[in-house]
């Protein structure tokens, strides 16, 4: 199974940009989205043939994630169980289901998390999700044998995930309360399945600010992640970021994480 996450950073702009040779050319099974950015007819339309989970986000022109799946998905869960739903920026970021492929089941999530700025609403914001989304994995290795957890968590692991470390060390995505989260998942037992494919490498990154030569200097980010269970993640083969040969090539500002799992 070869499973994809990208953010697109609105999808209707995306697709006029080459999205859809990107696609074609992945041969994906599943495709998560985030950033989506757009209302669910124009994301089944934009998408017909798919089998297609998608949850907008209620603050206009904001957050949006979907499940693509080549085969069928059962049991969709829609927004994020647990969290603070009075908060219409807390919608958009959260959908899981179960993909059943020839291989057997494997339970999906696309997950959007807020990118947060220190001392603002924002940060609390990112706060909240995350500590319900930590109780949402304890429950999804509980009640799944495969599953696969993957996004824009719009977290940087560690110094090999940045390349400016550095000067980021007071900066939303890289303070030490967020990595602690990460830290926290890993000593559960999900797996960074990109990084254990890669090793211990800088990078590969998969965001770059639109600012400055970000993109043509490689000064990125790793925001972008597939987190499994040992289960799935010891099925996992290859990894690889698609990283457009040219600033001008991309059509968002993240590159796609693809990784194939042989089960």
């Amino acid at each position: 199974m070869r499973i994809a996450t990208v953010n697109v950073n609105g999808v209707r702009a995306a697709l006029t940009k080459g999205m859809g040779a990107w696609l074609e050319g992945a041969q994906a099974d599943v495709v998560c989205l985030q950033e989506v950015r757009a209302p669910d007819d124009v994301v089944a339309a934009a998408f017909d043939g798919w089998q297609v989970l998608h949850q907008a986000c209620e603050v206009k022109g904001r957050a949006g994630v979907a499940i693509l799946s080549r085969h069928q998905l059962t049991a969709p869960v829609v927004g994020l169980p647990g969290v603070d739903a009075t908060d219409p920026a807390h919608t958009g970021r959260w959908v899981e289901a179960t993909v059943t492929g020839p291989a057997g089941p494997v339970r999906v999530v696309s997950v959007y998390v807020h990118s947060g700025t220190v001392d603002t609403p924002k940060m609390d914001q990112k706060y909240h999700f995350l500590d319900v989304m930590s109780a949402r994995l304890d429950a999804l290795a509980a009640e799944h044998e495969r599953v696969v957890v993957m996004g824009d968590i719009n977290i940087a692991h560690t110094p090999r995930d940045l390349k400016n470390w550095k000067g980021n060390l007071k900066t939303a995505g890289f303070l030490p309360t967020e990595r602690a989260y990460l830290d926290r998942w890993a000593e559960a037992g999900w797996v960074d399945v990109h990084r254990a494919l890669v090793g211990e490498q800088d990078g590969p990154y998969t965001w770059w600010s639109q600012r400055g030569r970000a993109f043509d200097t490689d000064t990125g980010w790793r925001l972008d992640y597939q987190w499994a269970n040992p289960a799935l993640a010891q099925a996992a083969t290859a990894a690889r970021v698609d990283k457009a040969d040219a600033w001008d090539a991309r059509w968002s500002d993240h590159a796609p994480l693809v990784i194939d799992y042989a089960l």
